[in-house]
């Protein structure tokens, strides 16, 4: 999927990567604020500022080595908190909290696949093809039910109580199950052929 690693490459992924988390943190905040809970914005996270919501480590440094070693970027930015009790509709508005982020990048593909029709600059071209993947990708990852990622927050919410207690048993080890299952080849095929999919379907 990720095939040009050249240094401008990696200077597009970064710049994707700060804005497309970013928005994506920011939407949590503001879904949980317009659920009714103040916890995110009490924090500062009610912001569309990067430094708000950037790790160095998972934000920076972790796309760029998997990046060059799986081809996939795997990254994630500062959790967003809430607190359940003070959302409206219980469990199906910490899903809608969950979903605010992944369709925030759902909503940037599109705009990049929009707005890469209408450039003659190359530089500009490649930026918007690189943003349009990225954002698919930040999508598709974090629609997986696997906790701790989004997906599995809108999961739970539909889930019968023993899923529901089994995924809160493997929450601890989520990121440990995704690492292997990256190592394994099983996730990378799963996220290119969704990342695809979804690709194909865009304007």
């Amino acid at each position: 999927m990720l095939n040009n690693l050249s240094g401008t490459y990696i200077a597009y992924v970064l710049i994707t990567v700060v804005i497309s988390l970013s928005i994506h943190e920011a939407m949590h905040a503001y879904a949980a604020h317009a659920l009714g809970d103040t916890t995110a914005q009490d924090m500062g996270r009610l912001s569309l500022n990067p430094l708000k919501h950037i790790d160095p480590f998972t934000t920076v440094a972790l796309p760029i080595i998997t990046l060059l070693l799986f081809h996939v970027p795997i990254l994630a930015a500062k959790p967003v908190p809430f607190n359940p009790n003070r959302v409206k509709y219980d469990e199906f508005g910490g899903a809608i909290i969950a979903a605010a982020g992944p369709l925030s990048n759902l909503i940037l593909a599109i705009i990049g696949a929009l707005l890469i029709h209408q450039v003659t600059n190359v530089a500009l071209f490649n930026f918007l093809d690189t943003f349009t993947i990225l954002n698919v990708a930040i999508f598709v990852f974090n629609i997986l039910p696997i906790p701790p990622l989004d997906g599995s927050r809108v999961l739970y919410a539909f889930a019968p109580e023993p899923l529901q207690e089994f995924m809160q048993q493997i929450e601890p080890y989520g990121l440990f199950i995704i690492f292997g299952l990256v190592l394994t080849g099983v996730l990378t095929s799963l996220l290119i052929t969704l990342n695809n999919d979804i690709l194909r379907l865009l304007p």
